[in-house]
């Protein structure tokens, strides 16, 4: 049984030398894997100065806007124009029934012819008892009545004609006429309508160039001044930019909004621009101390225990580079990227993807040269 027992341990310490030979030999035969070059993308970047432009968004309209309303209420028996109509000053726009306004106009006219009878009756009995009074035949208290009734009676004729001088503007007025020389943008009632007076009835616009209103954040309207120039661009008129200057800046927030209102006047006229187009207005503000800054994409900046940071990188032959780690500060992130206010230097190379499995001093290999141009 002990002769058994101790071939079996023979036969396994055999076994066991054996494979502790092929490690061995495995691991002096097979060498150690190069490193793995990451891959990265970079571009070149330029200091944009101390100022930077913000956009805000608004739409085109005429200089001049005028709301078409009537001045009285009625029933609209006429609508005499359609939208896109080129109109003349005094041309009628629309037109109200105006039978209950004639009548009015009749009656006061009939009010005015009895007032004036009666004027003239008493002027006459007025100089008949002055004459009876300077010949002793009529008291004093019948002087004075009659020429208090000829002073109300000429009173009254007053009075009647400012209603029918009234009655007269308010039949005119049951006739919308354009105040100036422009075109119909909208209609926006229906005939036989019962309208209000200052219901709105149509929209003229005028002037022969446009102007565009936007929302500027309560945080910068203090850099907005009259006068000041500005960019504006349109959809749909691509690679074509405006110059324009601002006429108004708003004093208060529109539509319990934070942002102020501000039109700006486009310098010149462009046929392919028509109200109510789509529009970005590029304001230039200066930065906070008038420092320089560069705007890059917010992926390219890291942080970490130490703070935030950039990789550069340094190029070298067969698209092969090293990355070095600088230390950044960063400003405010807006629509055109995040500004970083120092650690880098013009034409740095920066990268812009794969930051997460780099370190400094790493060979990468460049993926993409595409660079920014200053």
């Amino acid at each position: 049984m002990n002769r058994f027992l101790n071939l079996g341990r023979l036969i396994l310490a055999v076994v066991a030398a054996g494979v502790l030979a092929g490690c061995s030999e495995t691991s002096e035969t097979e060498e150690t894997p190069p490193p793995e070059i990451r891959p990265v993308r970079y571009l070149r970047v330029y200091s944009t100065g101390g100022d930077r432009v913000r956009s805000f968004s608004g739409a085109a309209r005429a200089s001049m806007e005028s709301i078409l309303s009537f001045r009285v209420p009625g029933r609209l028996q006429r609508i005499a124009v359609k939208v896109g109509d080129n109109v003349r000053a005094g041309q009628l726009i629309a037109e109200l029934d105006s039978k209950d306004y004639n009548l009015q106009m009749q009656e006061a006219e009939a009010a005015l012819e009895q007032a004036q009878a009666q004027a003239r009756n008493a002027a006459s009995n007025y100089e008949r008892v002055r004459a009876l009074y300077e010949n002793r035949n009529a008291s004093r208290n019948d002087l004075d009545a009659a020429r208090a009734a000829d002073e109300s009676a000429k009173a009254a004729i007053e009075s009647v004609s400012k209603k029918l001088e009234l009655a007269q503007s308010q039949l005119s007025y049951t006739k919308l006429t354009a105040p100036v020389e422009g075109a119909i943008a909208t209609v926006d009632r229906d005939v036989n309508e019962n309208i209000k007076a200052g219901d709105r009835v149509a929209m003229l616009t005028s002037g022969s160039r446009l102007e565009v209103e936007v929302g500027v954040p309560e945080i910068l309207i203090s850099q907005v001044r009259e006068g000041q120039m500005v960019t504006v661009t349109f959809d749909a008129v691509p690679n074509e930019h405006f110059q324009a200057r601002v006429t108004e800046v708003g004093v208060a927030t529109s539509d319990r909004a934070s942002t102020f209102p501000v039109t700006v006047l486009l310098s010149r006229e462009n046929a392919n621009i028509r109200a109510g187009m789509a529009a970005q207005v590029g304001f230039s503000f200066a930065a906070e101390g008038g420092r320089e800054r560069f705007v890059v994409p917010p992926v390219a900046v890291g942080e970490d225990r130490e703070g935030r940071f950039v990789y550069t990188v340094e190029p070298a032959k067969d698209d092969l580079g090293t990355v070095h780690r600088k230390t950044v500060t960063t400003g405010e992130l807006s629509d055109e990227g995040l500004d970083v206010l120092s650690g880098l230097t013009d034409g740095d190379l920066l990268v812009t993807a794969g930051i997460s499995r780099i370190e400094d001093g790493m060979t990468v290999k460049l993926l993409t040269a595409h660079e920014e141009q200053p």
